[in-house]
C-alpha cells in the first residue's frame, strides 16, 4: 500500500492541508497514522478527494457525501437522492438556458427601445411572475437547493 503524508496529499489535490484537516475531522477521510507531527493517508484518499469534489460541485453538502462513505471505505451512495439532485441540475439548466436565450434577445434584438419590443416585454412578464411565484408560501416545497454560486436566476 503506497502512503503519502498530508504535504503529497495537498500537491497532488490542490487542497490546502488546513481543508485536508478538516475532511478528517469532519469524518470523510482518515489518516491511518503519523510520521513525525505530519498525518499519513493511503493512496486511495485522492479517490475520496474526488469524490467529495464532485459531489461538492453538484451541490451536496459534506455531510451529504460523509453519509456515501462507509466506515471501510466503501461507497453506499443514495441513488434515490442522486437522481433528485440529477432531476435539480437538469431543471436548473433549463432555467440557464431560458436566460442565456432572453439576454441574447435582449442583445440582438432590433428595438431601439427594449421597452417597444413585444418579446422583451413578454421576458419582463415572465421574470416577475417567476419572482412573484418564488416568494409565495410553499414555493420552496421539496427542498430544492441550488449548486454553491448559483443566485436567483429570474
Amino acid at each position: 500500500m503506497r502512503v503519502m503524508d498530508i504535504a503529497e496529499v495537498a500537491r497532488l489535490s490542490g487542497l490546502p492541508a488546513s481543508t485536508l484537516r478538516y475532511y478528517e475531522e469532519k469524518g470523510l477521510i482518515s489518516s491511518i497514522g503519523r510520521r513525525g507531527l505530519r498525518r499519513l493517508f493511503a493512496a486511495d484518499v485522492m479517490e475520496v478527494l474526488d469524490l467529495i469534489a464532485l459531489a461538492k460541485w453538484a451541490g451536496f453538502t459534506l455531510e451529504e457525501t460523509r453519509g456515501w462513505i462507509a466506515r471501510d471505505g466503501s461507497l453506499q451512495m443514495d441513488r434515490s437522492g442522486l437522481a433528485r439532485r440529477a432531476e435539480e441540475i437538469d431543471a436548473l439548466a433549463d432555467r440557464l438556458r431560458a436566460l442565456s436565450e432572453m439576454v441574447r434577445h435582449t442583445a440582438r434584438c432590433p428595438h431601439e427601445n427594449h421597452f417597444d419590443c413585444p418579446s422583451f416585454r413578454r421576458q419582463l412578464s415572465e421574470a416577475r411572475a417567476r419572482q412573484i411565484s418564488a416568494r409565495m408560501p410553499g414555493a420552496a416545497a421539496g427542498g430544492s437547493r441550488r449548486a454553491p454560486g448559483q443566485g436567483d436566476l429570474a
